[in-house]
């Protein structure tokens, strides 16, 4: 599956949206790991070396499961878990080992056991023979090795032995059996009190209000109880995913999806119906469910998540976002006016990225056309933001929480015609527990739009995706250029009238070509023009007709590396624009020689 297939490629970048959207699916920090072993991670890589110098069929197995462990945790952080037990264990071989050589040092003990281990192997060494003289020589050449080491090793134990030796172990000896000792007890506390964090209901936080009062925000548990005691048994709640197994176990309601996320396609029409219009979102969700649950009040809400909805919905539904494989017109933008006044440098090199899918986002969070538009901003944003409001005649609020973390709405206008042909038609295998679902008739005419996601291990199924898996790489790896690809896509639908054609002067052109410099347009630039994007140079230019002259610290431009690309369409693009072929750069070479090499 993906999630195997991610631990052995980098985060984001596993083909399916559906799992390259979960944080669990990360890659480990070093923060993570300090988090959860804390000072383990110093004293398992001790423990890890002490034991490799003794080496044996035990340590083998110690061996491999500490490469294993820590290689599979560090692809995916939730699998940190699988470090604890060998952490532990490498911790108490090195403590162990200290404690154990400290005491002999303090009991005046020679600790040259290691010596006579290593002298001990030699002789059994020495002591074998072969029955051939190619045998002899590998023993006498694998002695040879040996004695370097154990010369070396001899000089320390002799200088141990000395009254200078003995006092410099002593001191060495008491300061890391005080270290181990303070480092003990701060290690107990720390136990506790994660302890402490990790058992509390993650439901009920602490929160902090901007005068510093501390308060407990109760919101999450006071909506599902409302869910519980405020609707009908056979209710039926739509909300992300992640809520899924809280709605069911608290409120004792069905919900439309839950962490079993095997159906990709059935998490795909959610996220189509969450980020889709609103008119399209109901007209799904009426034909699901009766009432809809939104996480709100900032931080992890079902907002910032948003975008990576629109990626799951676009892998299954094509037209969801035409175009644009990893929906990155559906996120935050930067604000015509914002837009205008700054450069397009200055735009890359301050914006934020919301989930690493959301577009340019400014300070007063300004949604792209189609996330304005969609079903989960109106009733995200009901009522709070300016103009903001979802139709009275498909929704009606009927609960928001103390500190807004959560907002319920009730669908008018259920069909009941489909709610009752889903209960008429449920099929159960003979013990009963598993119930798969079927679709009202209702959603036939979007269902039938729906593609069958193919993710690269679907071996058995003979169905592939090439086509979509390759935009979906290529945007992840070049997120700048996706990222301006959509910028630009949102301000053509902002502004679909009046098409003005910007010109440059004449001084505007000199200014902007003889400034070298390497910057983020720069850097763009020959990305695009190396990749022999087209449309995306043309739509930069018809923005910013400016961007033509650039040039990098190095003399050399877009001219330039089209000549070096034998990109032809778009050295005609340049050479409409007036830009010239036969300028030196730094090193002396025109674009027309760099066609010659």
């Amino acid at each position: 599956s993906s999630r195997v297939r991610g631990l052995f490629v980098p985060h984001t970048k596993t083909g399916n949206p559906l799992v390259d959207s979960v944080a669990e699916h990360q890659a480990a920090s070093n923060q993570a790991y300090w988090q959860y072993l804390h000072i383990l991670c110093f004293l398992a890589p001790t423990g890890f070396l002490f034991m490799l110098f003794r080496f044996g069929d035990a340590s083998g197995f110690l061996f491999v499961y500490a490469l294993a462990a820590y290689f599979f945790s560090h692809k995916m952080v939730r699998l940190v878990l699988l470090t604890a037990p060998i952490a532990s264990i490498l911790g108490g071989i090195a403590v162990g080992r200290i404690i154990s050589w400290s005491i002999s040092v303090f009991l005046g003990e020679d600790d040259d056991d290691s010596t006579n281990g290593s002298k001990n192997v030699l002789d059994k060494e020495n002591e074998t023979k072969g029955k051939s003289d190619g045998k002899k020589r590998k023993e006498k050449k694998s002695s040879d090795s040996f004695a370097g080491i154990t010369a070396i090793r001899d000089g320390f134990i002799e200088a141990g032995r000395s009254t200078e030796g003995k006092i410099v172990k002593t001191i060495l000896a008491i300061i890391l059996v005080g270290a181990l000792y303070m480092q003990a007890d701060k290690f107990k506390t720390y136990s506790w009190r994660i302890s402490v964090s990790l058992s509390n209901p993650s439901i009920i936080l602490k929160g902090q209000t901007r005068d510093g009062k501390v308060i407990k925000v109760d919101d999450y548990r006071e909506a599902y109880w409302w869910l519980r005691d405020n609707t009908p048994d056979d209710a039926r709640v739509m909300a992300w995913w992640d809520y899924g197994y809280q709605i069911t176990g608290i409120s004792n309601r069905t919900t439309i999806a839950d962490g079993n996320t095997w159906n990709h396609e059935h998490i795909a029409l959610l996220g189509k119906a969450l980020t889709g219009s609103e008119e399209e979102g109901y007209q799904i969700a009426r034909h699901l469910a009766d009432y809809v649950l939104i996480w709100g009040g900032g931080g992890g809400d079902d907002l910032a998540k948003s975008p990576h909805l629109a990626r799951i919905a676009n892998s299954v539904y094509r037209d969801h976002c035409p175009g644009d494989v990893t929906c990155r017109a559906f996120g935050f933008v930067v604000s015509p006016l914002f837009a205008r006044s700054v450069s397009w440098s200055h735009i890359l090199a301050t914006s934020t990225l919301n989930l690493s899918c959301a577009i340019l986002q400014d300070r007063q969070g300004t949604p792209s056309p189609m996330m304005e538009r969609s079903f989960l901003y109106k009733l995200h944003s009901h009522k709070l933001k300016p103009g903001v409001q979802a139709d009275p005649e498909k929704f009606q609020e009927v609960f928001r929480s103390k500190y807004g973390k959560v907002r319920i709405y009730k669908i008018l206008g259920v069909s009941r015609k489909s709610k009752k042909w889903v209960e008429e038609n449920r099929q159960c295998d003979a013990g009963g527990w598993f119930c798969p679902g079927k679709y009202p008739p209702g959603l036939k005419e979007i269902l039938d739009k729906k593609k069958d996601f193919a993710q690269l291990e679907d071996f058995n199924r003979g169905s592939k995706d090439d086509d979509y898996q390759k935009q979906y790489f290529e945007n992840l790896n070049n997120p700048e250029l996706a990222r301006k690809r959509a910028v630009l896509k949102s301000q053509q639908e902002s502004k679909p009238a009046e098409k003005k054609v910007k010109t440059l002067s004449e001084e505007e052109k000199v200014r902007i070509y003889s400034t070298w410099e390497d910057t983020e347009d720069t850097t763009l630039m020959w990305k695009i023009v190396t990749s022999n994007a087209v449309e995306d140079l043309e739509r930069w230019l018809e923005s910013d007709p400016g961007a033509a002259w650039l040039r990098s610290a190095d003399g050399r431009g877009p001219m330039w590396w089209a000549f070096e690309g034998k990109k032809q369409e778009i050295v005609s693009i340049l050479m409409k624009m007036g830009v010239p072929h036969t300028d030196k750069d730094k090193n002396g070479l025109s674009p027309v020689d760099l066609l010659k090499e």
